[in-house]
């Protein structure tokens, strides 16, 4: 069995919600740091633990604590002094013995247990005092909380406690400990069974649910800071500011940094395009307030994993970033689709494998390579795609590289964002009303009354540039939902097809070095699946890429939009497939849902917030499938859009994750 640290149960994401209820924030903010937070608690635990004894039975003061503490992060808000404690059952004494390990000196219980004789065997023996109910030994640490203002027991995140033996831990720190001291669970399972127990846990969601600070992507960036209440209103941004969303857009032009005063998911569309681009993104409570001073002003933006610095930036700092041909690709251009053009037939989806994306694009490519696995516990929706022939047929056909060149020659076009914005809505305006042969229409309607029985359907994006490992064009095209007739088929391809001119797709391909004439839309058409929950997955650990055994899950009730919108914050999960164990960091606030409308379209529908959108098992058969898509992909980690009807898991979309650092897939 892995030696388990002694740390929390999700290691930086722990680390990360405690600096968030530590950390004032920003530079300006005054607060008098703890003495872990000066380094002074630091020396002190170092002296202190060089002249203690290997453990103590009790811990009478703080002194006492701070002898026998290690101390994570120390000199950061997010500094965490913690013991180990182990409690012998078998002890010869009329109650549980407890031992207080001297903790630098011993970094594991085992090295503890084996060092005074007290364990002997395998690897085995070890495991059962984590998994057996009559185990002998009871292995947790108790530790300072800044979130909490006290001190709290945990255990690892996979032990299977039971009501029994955390009534015990209860009792016995109670009489062998200084202070107050409040059980903290670290996985669904340790909340039933300390309910059970009759004991007030603390929980990874109210820890969450009390930030104030929240990393999405660390890095550094000096811009100019723009506070924007609403980016729909606002058409100047440019790739140079530093924006403070005081609401989390669907879709965001490239920018220098991104802070938002809402919490969002690590997988909204604005978080996937700050990771893709490479620059800081972080949420910050209050943040307009505390900040609005430096609003306009050209300013550093360093996001850490335990705090962040925002300050007006110097003179040589802002020459070195007013770069007039913007921020270049971290790793060069991406890597793009070469399509076919000469092969405009529809191909169903059950035919595409990954060689296809040069007729259809990577996201119905790998859609149609997941269907072919036949992976268990998985489903994908049938459907067909509309190739890039296609589209440049009809593009070529209604003369779109003469109406660009126009469009590029009007006054203000390369210099001026708002001229560049109104002259793409029109030039969508006028693809989505040009003629469509009539043979080919024809041919969409035929397709989709007889392979998809006329049913309601997705009319989806699959473009050269999206789902790349350099270049995942998250959020950037469009997506019809439940289409329902010929017509409605026609006009939503159009639809689709006019999206490559969105302005943040426009200003994300610019940013990345991606010329407009490389770009080409197929289009994936694929039955509608009115689901009951959806969600994204990624299939490591978000917070920390250490834990590779851990898939990160986010949630909602009803259709997935608004997951990757990003506007109310889903329900967000980490299971580890390592301990077993389903950590929540919080439930979903949305008090609505998207379903299917029967008339075409989605309608909202009223759902009880705060209520869970998935059970335990429900957790972990997606994360099965999420590594079955992995394993399909070679092992690369993967970016997954799924939805649950009844008991069925359906998949969406896979694409592989990208690091923001050097915009490589993961492995």
């Amino acid at each position: 069995m892995k030696r388990l640290l002694p740390r929390l149960g999700c290691l930086l994401l722990s680390s990360l919600l405690l600096a968030a209820a530590a950390t004032s924030s920003h530079a300006q903010a005054v607060r008098k740091p703890s003495a872990y937070e000066s380094g002074a608690g630091a020396a002190v635990d170092a002296a202190a633990n060089r002249a203690s004894p290997g453990d103590l039975a009790v811990l009478t003061s703080q002194g006492d604590f701070e002898r026998m503490a290690r101390v994570f992060d120390p000199a950061s808000p997010a500094a965490m002094p913690h013991v180990l404690f182990v409690i012998d059952r078998q002890a010869r004494t009329k109650a549980p013995q407890l031992h207080f390990i001297n903790t630098p000196r011993y970094a594991f219980h085992e090295d503890f247990l084996r060092a005074k004789g007290l364990l002997r065997g395998g690897k085995a023996e070890l495991k059962r005092n984590y998994l057996d109910a009559k185990r002998r030994f009871i292995l947790g640490t108790l530790s300072w909380q800044p979130a909490l203002k006290g001190f709290s027991y945990e255990f690892w995140e996979g032990d299977q406690l039971t009501p029994e033996l955390l009534q015990i831990t209860a009792q016995t720190l109670a009489s062998g400990f200084f202070a107050p001291v409040r059980f903290k669970a670290n996985a669904t399972a340790q909340e039933a069974v300390a309910q059970a127990a009759g004991l007030d846990a603390v929980t990874q969601a109210q820890l969450l649910g009390a930030q104030s600070f929240l990393p999405l992507n660390t890095g550094r960036a000096v811009g100019r800071l723009r506070i924007v209440a609403s980016v729909d209103a606002v058409h100047d941004l440019h790739p140079q500011d530093i924006v403070l969303l005081r609401e989390v857009p669907i879709s965001l032009p490239p920018v220098a940094g991104v802070l938002t005063e809402r919490p969002s998911t690590m997988l909204s569309h604005v978080n996937l395009l700050a990771r893709g681009w490479g620059v800081p993104n972080a949420y910050v409570k209050d943040a307009s307030q505390k900040l609005a001073q430096l609003n306009g002003q050209w300013v550093l933006l360093e996001v850490k994993t335990s705090d962040y610095q925002l300050r007006a930036a110097t003179e040589a700092e802002r020459q070195s970033a007013q770069n007039p041909t913007g921020r270049k690709p971290a790793n060069g251009k991406p890597l793009l689709i070469q399509p076919d053009l000469k092969h405009s037939e529809l191909l169903p989806l059950a035919q595409l494998r990954s060689a296809d994306r040069r007729r259809c694009g990577a996201k119905a490519a790998n859609l149609g390579e997941i269907q072919s696995a036949r992976l268990p516990d998985v489903s994908v929706p049938d459907g067909f795609c509309i190739p890039f022939a296609a589209y440049a047929d009809f593009m070529r056909g209604n003369g779109l590289s003469e109406r660009i060149a126009r469009m590029r020659q009007q006054a203000g076009f390369a210099t001026d964002s708002g001229v560049r914005r109104q002259a793409l809505s029109a030039l969508r305006a006028e693809i989505e009303q040009w003629p469509l042969p009539q043979p080919v229409a024809d041919s969409w309607a035929q397709r989709w009354s007889g392979q998809l029985a006329g049913q309601g359907v997705f009319v989806r994006s699959s473009s050269s540039s999206e789902d790349l490992p350099q270049f995942s064009g998250a959020g950037l095209y469009t997506t019809v939902p439940n289409v329902r007739s010929a017509g409605d088929l026609a006009a939503a391809v159009r639809k689709v097809w006019a999206s490559v001119y969105n302005f943040e797709a426009w200003e994300a391909r610019q940013a990345a070095g991606i010329a407009e004439q490389q770009v080409f839309m197929s289009v994936l058409v694929q039955k509608a699946v009115d689901s009951t929950a959806s969600g994204v997955m990624i299939t490591r650990d978000p917070f920390d890429a250490s834990r590779r055994h851990t898939t990160y899950i986010a949630a909602k009730r009803g259709l997935g939009i608004r997951v990757v919108e990003g506007k109310r914050v889903a329900e967000q999960i980490l299971y580890s497939s390592r301990s077993k164990a389903v950590q929540l960091l919080n439930r979903s606030d949305d008090d609505v849902a998207l379903q299917l409308d029967a008339r075409g379209g989605v309608r909202e529908v009223t759902v009880a917030a705060g209520r869970a959108v998935l059970d335990d098992r429900l957790v972990q058969r997606l994360a099965r499938a999420g590594e079955g898509i992995k394993q399909r992909f070679g092992g690369r980690q993967q970016d997954i859009e799924w939805a649950v009807q009844g008991n069925q898991i359906i998949i969406l979309q896979a694409r592989p994750l990208i690091n923001a650092a050097n915009q490589q897939t993961l492995k």
